[in-house]
């Protein structure tokens, strides 16, 4: 007998793939249910809605980049370099998304619009990653000290916003967003440096 955490997933492997391939608004919660072999209403007992379908493919998208970023900010090397890491890793990994699949930049806005709460979960998660990178800089002696890094990490953020959510990509290339993301992560870098290079 299948169970219901696999009964979830099932629903979720299906609203992506037809979410994927129709895009969100096009989908509806009936086709879902349909592709998994039930009915409707069934559908319901899992998902309160297609919002909460949207969110838990971010999610499961989420938690596989989370598992790269936790070990970008704890390899060894030096924390300029992990950062650098951390979000070019991030960069590619969101183009590459997309070029394989502008449609998911359709379910990328409606959670940000609608789910604002999980947007927000989602930067403390790489916050504390950030922080982790922060700290090991400081405790090499690469970085100067920093009074509050869980603020600081909160400003690097922001001033990489451009580079994390795609819907500020500009239409731009890779490699032109690869460029602008070294700049200003060169200009942080260059804030954060305790003494000579």
């Amino acid at each position: 007998m299948t169970t219901k955490p696999d009964t979830r997933q099932n629903i979720l492997d299906a609203a992506v793939k037809r979410i994927l391939h129709y895009g969100y608004a096009k989908t509806t919660m009936s086709e879902i249910a349909c592709d998994c072999s039930m009915s409707a209403g069934n559908i319901y007992r899992f998902f309160a809605s297609k919002l909460d379908i949207a969110e838990a493919m971010a999610r499961q998208f989420n938690e596989e980049q989370f598992q790269q970023l936790a070990r970008i900010a704890r390899g060894s090397g030096r924390a300029s370099t992990r950062l650098r890491k951390l979000y070019a890793h991030t960069l590619a990994m969101t183009y590459e998304m997309l070029d394989e699949d502008a449609k998911i930049l359709e379910v990328a806005e409606v959670i940000a619009r609608e789910r604002p709460e999980y947007a927000n979960e989602k930067l403390a998660q790489v916050r504390v990653y950030i922080v982790q990178i922060l700290n090991d800089g400081v405790a090499a002696g690469e970085f100067a000290p920093i009074a509050d890094p869980d603020f600081t990490a909160e400003m690097i953020q922001s001033a990489m916003m451009k580079f994390v959510y795609p819907q500020l990509f500009s239409m731009l290339t890779l490699e032109k967003l690869e460029r602008e993301l070294d700049g200003v992560m060169g200009l942080l870098l260059a804030g954060l440096k305790c003494g000579p290079d």
